[in-house]
């Protein structure tokens, strides 16, 4: 197996897609960055790709298995950095002074990293080139800001394009051009309030290897974003409704070609991403979406990363809905020993997601006494815990006798799968592990109301078929 291993690493090498990511900086010593590339543009769900391991001196070094260029990140502190991979360069990437968020930062779920492009010692990488890109266009909308997004000025949009067109004239990158345009385009879309039907066709000329780069998805969502439910909202709003609760793949892809002007791949593409928002919308029915996301025109598209992007819409859209099963958490108790939460199956399991740190959390723990009380024959309670200070965790807990067990994530990785955004979050499973309610309450939010109620006509209906 080890050899086998070596010989794929070898190839890899030899076929130069592996790009080698070194650097130093002392600020980092001992810390871990992840990076991780887009699934699609549509969920944008994270892959991880490559972790840089920091020493104790600073240094890093990594090698990412890259065979195209391919647009990367990293969240770490108060940042989000991006980058770009080349197949088979060097890279000496160069971090920023590190910030780590304030308590503050740390416990707000709306908290929006610091985003920018890694720069490297080189200083002629495509990142670079893009950084400085970026910088000026954002310079030159602020300077013509007014005669853009108030005077609606072509002159001063035409302005904006001469400048860069010379500044970055000399720059030979498939990759850097498309970012280029596309991020024009951005701009010419908000100063001129276009419609998707003037936006579409630069969309349209972009390659489906480009389709995961920050430009093309910022562009891409500005355009069609919430556009089911709006367009649901117009004139010819019944027809989509209908053509939703019919499941007319048909119609949508002539709505789009029509509406959008927009055919092939991209038309695919539009469609999963209308599907993917409508479904969160509230506005359609869930079921009707997932019909037309599984319909033939996805599951034998000619297209195999059309059909790939399909079935992780769907995967994404039914997670944790009413009736999947939901993962499995296995974890270390705050003694240190490893239970899981399909140990016992006769029971329905209350999973708390909390934060001790946090005052509402610490309120909403104490009251799972009473739930604990009054439910405790059919109930089991699990409370996922943020790592925190585990002293101060464990003495919380022990004194104010906080039932169920307690479980730790200390790397967030269920936090990550169960979706977790803010603190507490809850889930009811069944004796089966899946999810009961699409909307668990917390503790003091009203959850012993949602139980009782489900638990009375439960207990009704085991009792009457138990009586058959």
């Amino acid at each position: 197996m080890r050899l086998l291993l070596l010989f794929f690493l070898m190839i890899s090498f030899l076929n130069g897609t592996c790009t080698e990511i070194i650097g130093q900086n002392k600020e980092y010593a001992g810390r871990k960055l992840r990076f991780f590339k887009y699934s699609d543009p549509v969920t944008k769900e994270k892959i991880h790709l490559f972790t840089l391991d920091i020493d104790a001196a600073g240094n890093f070094k990594a090698n990412a298995d890259v065979n195209k260029t391919t647009f990367v990140y990293s969240e770490f502190g108060i940042y989000k950095g991006n980058l770009f991979l080349e197949p088979g360069q060097k890279i000496e990437l160069l971090l920023p002074p590190f910030r780590e968020k304030t308590f503050a930062e740390q416990k707000n779920p709306y908290f929006t990293p610091v985003e920018f492009w890694f720069s490297t010692a080189e200083g002629n990488h495509l990142n670079d080139e893009i950084s400085s890109f970026d910088n000026q266009l954002n310079q030159l909308a602020d300077k013509y800001f007014n005669q853009l997004y108030f005077g609606q000025s072509r002159s001063a949009f035409d302005s904006v394009q001469v400048q860069l067109q010379q500044q970055f004239e000399e720059i030979n990158s498939k990759t850097f051009a498309q970012h280029k345009n596309l991020k024009l385009k951005s701009v010419e879309a908000d100063a001129f309030r276009m419609k998707p039907a003037k936006i579409a066709p630069e969309l349209a000329d972009v390659e489906l290897d480009y389709w995961n780069h920050p430009a093309f998805i910022q562009l891409f969502d500005k355009t069609f974003a919430g556009n089911l439910s709006s367009e649901a909202k117009s004139k010819p709003g019944n027809s989509i409704l209908k053509a939703v609760s019919e499941g007319d793949v048909a119609f949508f892809t002539t709505f789009i070609k029509n509406n959008y002007r927009i055919t092939g791949l991209l038309s695919d593409l539009v469609l999963l991403k209308l599907m993917h928002d409508g479904f969160y919308s509230g506005d359609f029915p869930q079921e009707s979406i997932l019909n037309i996301l599984s319909d033939k025109h996805f599951a034998n598209n000619q297209n195999q990363i059309i059909q790939t992007m399909a079935k992780d819409v769907i995967q994404k859209l039914v997670h944790l809905r009413k009736g999947s099963k939901a993962p499995v958490i296995c974890l270390k108790n705050i003694n240190g020993n490893q239970e899981c939460t399909n140990e016992t199956n006769n029971k329905f399991k209350y999973l708390v997601f909390a934060d001790t740190e946090m005052i509402v959390c610490r309120e909403q723990l104490k009251y799972l006494t009473k739930i604990n009380e009054m439910f405790n024959e059919h109930l089991e309670i699990y409370v996922i815990l943020l790592k925190t200070d585990i002293i101060e965790m464990k003495m919380f807990l022990v004194e104010e006798n906080i039932p169920g067990v307690h479980l730790v994530d200390s790397n967030n990785k269920f936090i990550e799968q169960y979706s977790v955004k803010s603190f507490p979050t809850c889930y009811l499973l069944n004796s089966n592990h899946e999810v009961v309610f699409q909307d668990t309450k917390a503790p003091l939010d009203g959850f012993e109301q949602q139980f009782g109620n489900f638990l009375r006509k439960e207990l009704f209906m085991q009792q009457r078929n138990s009586q058959k």
